[in-house]
């Protein structure tokens, strides 16, 4: 099951977990719930929650909060759009300023810029990261702090990577961490570093398809065809091995070879021949 927990968001956001349910208790929140019935949060209801934290931290009364959240939940439909907002101190109210307009949260009427700033917080302010050492128990499991790491993406490659980072110090075994880190690092054009988080994967997971499919593309960019075609054969499941393993072997004249994997590549994808 995907999600946070009411625990993980509670230490994330910096709440206590009363807090959190209070929250949606007051249907400002609607997560999804888990196989036994319990909250699982997704990163937006975590966005929501460090704005609803930092204007507590402001001393904003209760009743502003909560009609400041409402407006802010309705309008505001995704975590991309929430982590360009500012918030600002107004009397006892709130007031918001996005794309240079400014309004206030509760009634939604335009505003004077007289404010005392709240929060300039993007979505990274999440972050909270601390140093911890191999095995060292921690709030987040491995799976939680990759999740965490994949929904940063978005917004801050950097601390994206410290999430897969924390996930493989708390599990050396998480294989799917390892991936995206050298896939990060690939990314940046950094093939030795991607190399050796891939060849870390597949050492915790031998039969990890991404992991060899990603090692089949460092070799195929460093025209080692031949190794390229041995990490590819590895990962039956992946389209794209297909697709790669077809053009090697046409290139080494294997014509059967061709038309086999090309064939597989048309069933995985439901492509004709020809489009890619």
């Amino acid at each position: 099951m995907g999600g946070y927990s009411t625990r993980n968001v509670a230490d994330i956001v910096g709440m206590t977990p009363d807090q959190v349910r209070h929250f949606v208790r007051r249907k400002l929140l609607s997560p999804a719930k888990g196989p036994n019935g319990e909250h699982r949060f997704d990163f937006k209801d975590l966005v929501l929650l460090r704005t609803a934290k930092s204007m507590i931290d402001a001393d904003i009364s209760p009743r502003s909060l909560f009609r400041a959240m409402t407006r802010l939940k309705a309008s505001f439909a995704s975590p991309e759009a929430l982590s360009g907002v500012r918030l600002l101190a107004q009397g006892n109210g709130v007031v918001v300023r996005a794309k240079d307009r400014l309004w206030n949260a509760e009634t939604g009427q335009g505003c004077l810029d007289f404010a005392q700033r709240v929060s300039g917080d993007t979505v990274t302010v999440l972050w909270e990261g601390r140093d911890i050492a191999p095995g060292e128990a921690d709030e987040l499991s491995a799976s939680e702090w990759c999740q965490l790491g994949v929904d940063l993406e978005e917004w801050n490659v950097g601390k994206a990577m410290e999430a897969y980072q924390k996930a493989v110090l708390s599990d050396p075994n998480c294989a799917d961490a390892w991936v995206n880190l050298g896939r990060l690092h690939q990314l940046k054009g950094n093939l030795k570093e991607a190399k050796r988080h891939y060849e870390l994967a597949v050492e915790a997971m031998p039969g990890h398809q991404l992991a060899n499919y990603n090692l089949g593309t460092i070799f195929d960019e460093l025209n080692e065809g031949e190794l390229a075609a041995r990490f590819y054969a590895k990962a039956p499941d992946v389209p794209d091995a297909h697709f790669n393993l077809a053009r090697i072997s046409r290139r080494r004249g294997d014509e059967l070879a061709y038309r086999r994997h090309q064939q597989r590549y048309m069933n995985l994808t439901g492509q004709p021949e020809g489009e890619r």
